[in-house]
């Protein structure tokens, strides 16, 4: 049974609710793993994916299929640094299977992004990190409020008193990276992510 405080003091107590979440499953969603998240308090640096995926979801760890290798090589950090670098999570914690054409992994619901959006929310809140790395259209869309990879991708923005910046997601399912100008942008912001580093 999915437990909520009405407030947190400290991000263990909010991990320890967050890893026994069954609110989209209780809310008849088949999401087909438990939530995945990793970090602890006192990181500065946040990393916000989508959803987690299938090796994800079976691992128990975010970003440990081929979308999570690509992003560590374009960071160019081996897993130690990368897991010892950012506090990982993202918009939707569960695995929600895969998409009913076959073809990659289900998009989460308005309703389950709203269901996750109260951890989304308190995780901001304790960990107060000073780097925040948006990962994907929806992360960048739920976090920042912009709707074009284009117009954010390869720029350093203020969330608060933490910076933003957004990379594309690693996945290789969007055809987004396909243009010249887009590598471009992901270089300028690789290079903007390195230097807040």
């Amino acid at each position: 049974m999915t437990r909520r405080k009405r407030s947190y003091r400290s991000l263990a107590s909010l991990q320890r609710d967050n890893a026994v979440c069954r609110a989209c499953v209780e809310a008849g969603y088949p999401l087909e793993s438990l939530p995945v998240f990793e970090g602890h308090a006192g990181q500065t640096a946040w990393i916000l994916g989508q959803a987690p995926g299938i090796v994800e979801g079976e691992q128990g760890r975010p970003w440990r299929g081929r979308a999570g290798q690509t992003l560590r090589r374009w960071l160019d950090m081996d897993e130690e640094r990368f897991y010892a670098t950012f506090y990982c999570s993202s918009v939707t914690r569960c695995y929600p299977g895969r998409h009913p054409s076959g073809r990659g992994d289900r998009p989460p619901t308005p309703r389950e992004l709203e269901l996750c959006r109260f951890w989304l929310e308190w995780e901001l809140r304790l960990l107060r990190p000073r780097l925040i790395v948006p990962v994907g259209g929806l992360a960048i869309k739920r976090l920042l409020g912009i709707s074009r990879l284009t117009g954010c991708i390869g720029s350093k923005l203020e969330l608060g008193d933490a910076v933003a910046v957004p990379l594309p997601h690693p996945s290789g399912a969007s055809g987004w990276l396909n243009s010249f100008e887009n590598r471009k942008r992901l270089e300028e912001a690789l290079a903007l992510l390195v230097a807040e580093l």
